[in-house]
């Protein structure tokens, strides 16, 4: 189906296309001098001591796992309503990913309650994940890993340059991740981040992304070294550099891209929030974040009203999605006795409706008419 409003559109335009074009021609196309740049840039802007680009940002959550030491036998706690990875990533290194509820359909992200109350002798860590680039409530997050030595990682791939109380997402926790999918803030396709101001994570990160090995091929190439030598057991979890130079582009576009994105959330918020049938997350969020995505939760529905909305929008050419489907009812997660009910509820009623900086003021308004009108 066409859609005359679609759900994101990326944002490229000659820039992404002559950045990448340059590199081809620079003849270095592997992890070179343009991941060197974007991890710069990223130290820069996020202020802290390492970035690492890697292929994707599953590879970041899995790197994160490995290097905070989890193993068979521990258990890592996360939310149940995010993208699958956030979760697999546990699971990768033996761990067991132990499922926490959220907040409320005000706030979608994971509660701190629910972690408190299902911490035990062999929990070992906390993946947070910033929902809709919204931050997580981290300072109770940090208080009970504090308290009982848990390692934390931050799944900040929905908030590039999000921030909670003036600290940048990804830089609270022990490990912060990010995304460069194709319909993230910051798109390259394929691609992601991983930043941490430990050291020795970061020094050992660099050997498991690439092998193990000692030396990278970009610095033999350039003569600043002529051997290597494999000290871990490592992965080829690299990034190149045609994508870097894309991902270059693309983070000089946040601040403009940003501001708009807050036009469009504000007046989403305006249209809507006098229609008792609809919850908006996040509604009084002050914080600066990304607006990754619009979510909006029907009250007193079910999954298959929700379902019939959704095709009533898609009928007036308005593509929408739902994020996400929630992890713990997965045939390959699904266990005896495992019940998140506000989990459940939001994963059975929300609607992501269309939200990048392109939209216009009558296409937010025609969509916010449609859905209040199919909702009296």
């Amino acid at each position: 189906m066409g859609y005359t409003i679609p759900l994101f559109d990326v944002n490229f335009d000659e820039k992404e296309a002559q950045a990448a074009y340059n590199t081809i021609k620079s003849g270095w196309v592997s992890a070179g001098s343009k991941c060197e740049e974007l991890e710069n840039q990223f130290k820069e802007q996020w202020k802290v001591k390492h970035a690492l680009a890697v292929a994707n940002c599953t590879i970041a959550l899995h790197m994160s796992c490995i290097l905070a030491g989890f193993k068979p036998g521990d258990e890592v706690l996360c939310p149940s309503l995010t993208f699958a990875a956030s979760a697999n990533c546990i699971r990768y290194v033996g761990a067991k990913p132990v499922f926490c509820d959220l907040v409320s359909l005000e706030n979608m992200t994971i509660d701190p309650k629910d972690i408190e109350k299902k911490i035990t002798k062999n929990t070992k860590g906390i993946v947070v994940v910033h929902f809709a680039g919204f931050p997580c409530d981290m300072d109770a997050v940090m208080s009970i890993a504090k308290k009982y030595n848990l390692k934390v990682i931050e799944d900040a791939c929905h908030g590039p340059l999000s921030e909670y109380k003036g600290k940048k997402l990804g830089t609270i926790g022990d490990f912060g991740c990010f995304s460069f999918f194709s319909n993230k803030n910051i798109s390259t396709g394929e691609g992601g981040m991983l930043i941490t101001n430990n050291d020795e994570y970061a020094e050992r990160a660099r050997l498991i992304r690439s092998h193990g090995m000692t030396t990278m091929s970009f610095q033999r190439a350039s003569g600043h070294a002529t051997s290597y030598d494999i000290v871990d057991l490592g992965y080829n979890f690299r990034f190149d550099d045609i994508r870097a130079s894309i991902a270059l582009e693309q983070l000089k576009k946040l601040p403009a891209d940003y501001k708009r994105r807050a036009e469009v959330r504000k007046r989403y918020v305006n249209n809507l929030s006098a229609c008792e049938r609809i919850a908006i997350p996040f509604k009084d969020n002050t914080e600066y974040v990304s607006n990754y995505i619009l979510p909006v939760i029907i009250k007193d529905s079910t999954k298959e009203f929700r379902d019939t909305i959704r095709t009533k929008l898609a009928e007036k050419g308005i593509q929408t999605s739902v994020h996400y489907p929630a992890i713990h009812l997965f045939s390959v997660f699904k266990e005896e006795g495992v019940s998140l009910p506000v989990t459940e509820y939001i994963t059975d009623n929300e609607i992501t409706l269309p939200m990048y900086a392109k939209l216009t003021d009558e296409q937010i308004d025609f969509i916010c008419k449609e859905l209040i009108d199919l909702l009296k």
